[in-house]
């Protein structure tokens, strides 16, 4: 029986689109009445530690940081309305015959191919709710200047076609990383996953951090993806098996705060 529209704020940022092995995007999720809850949170910790600089995966490896960003994981995964999903893709697997050679659009496609699997499996989890996604981004690394509008459009055809009914994005709206606290979240955990398959974080601060998120999911490390179905922390490394072998494991996740029984 529906109770109402459930409305989703959905918060992106990339990683490694500068020609490093892997590039990723991730994406912070959230019921859109948190908001203030997250906000709330978030000033909380920034007052505890004194912290009031942007928070993104860069500053990690401040050691007299170390406090504020154990705090700030320990939060995101003891709030089960707190969920991150991203998708990591290594650069030489991009089919350039597919994609005409293109990974700009290759990488606008990957993008949109995140977003909009989950919330099919939002719907599909509230089959007889109305759902309404809000999304914002950090500039879309694209040459093509209304790439967030394309994203949009394209999307919602996609999901109309497979769905059916109204448009299920409401909004895109491209926002610098400094003016959101929820990017600047997506960019911490995004940078810590990609950080370990890059392999390129040397800082003990950095190694630390990355590790003690790897702890909450019950893994040893980041460099691992998950099975599609996870829904707190969801890892999806795109594979194509005419590439070649296939470089990490799929880890089943225990989480350290199980997440309650969907509602």
């Amino acid at each position: 029986m529906s109770t109402g529209k459930l409305i989703w704020h959905v918060a992106c940022d990339e990683s490694g689109i500068d020609g490093q092995v892997y590039y990723g995007f991730g994406s912070l999720w959230m019921k859109y009445q948190r908001r203030g809850d997250f906000t709330r949170i978030i000033r909380e910790l920034r007052e505890k530690h004194n912290y009031h600089n942007e928070i993104k995966w860069q500053k990690a490896h401040k050691k007299f940081y170390a406090e504020f960003y154990s705090d700030l994981i320990e939060a995101f995964f003891k709030n089960s309305w707190l969920a991150f999903h991203c998708i990591v893709i290594r650069k030489g697997m991009v089919d350039k015959t597919f994609h005409d050679g293109d990974y700009d659009l290759a990488m606008r496609k990957h993008f949109t191919k995140l977003i909009s699997t989950k919330i099919k499996a939002v719907k599909k989890a509230h089959p007889n709710r109305d759902c309404e996604f809000r999304v914002e981004v950090d500039p879309l690394p694209s040459r093509y200047k209304k790439a967030d509008e394309a994203f949009h459009k394209i999307a919602n055809s996609m999901l109309k076609k497979e769905l059916g009914g109204a448009a299920l994005i409401k909004s895109v709206v491209t926002k610098d990383s400094k003016e959101s606290e929820h990017i600047q979240i997506a960019d911490f955990l995004l940078g810590a996953v990609m950080s370990a398959f890059q392999g390129k974080a040397s800082s003990p601060a950095k190694l630390a951090v990355a590790t003690n998120i790897a702890t909450y999911l019950g893994w040893e490390d980041l460099k691992h993806d998950t099975w599609g179905t996870e829904r707190k922390f969801n890892v999806w490394y795109f594979f194509d098996p005419r590439v070649g072998d296939r470089e990490v494991t799929t880890e089943p996740v225990k989480l350290k705060y199980p997440l309650p029984n969907r509602t």
